[in-house]
């Protein structure tokens, strides 16, 4: 399960499991989830998360979105 990204209290990641799907991450904090698929940018589902903190993931992943999309690629490419 590697970690991509570590922000604030967030963390980012995608399960080694997750090969089957479409290129996505999961972020958690606390008891909380939510998972965003990387091509476009967009929810996938959330537990926990309230409005604005889902609105902040979305940016956060938007931003990190190529990074994220080659972390998977090279993963997965093996």
């Amino acid at each position: 399960m590697p970690t991509l990204l570590r922000s604030g209290p967030f963390r980012i990641f995608f399960y080694a499991s997750d090969r089957g799907e479409p290129p996505h991450v999961h972020v958690e904090h606390d008891d909380c989830e939510a998972k965003f698929w990387l091509d476009p940018v967009r929810l996938s589902r959330s537990y926990g998360f309230s409005t604005s903190e889902i609105n902040t993931l979305e940016r956060l992943v938007a931003k990190h979105q190529k990074t994220f999309l080659e972390q998977w690629h090279d993963f997965f490419r093996h």
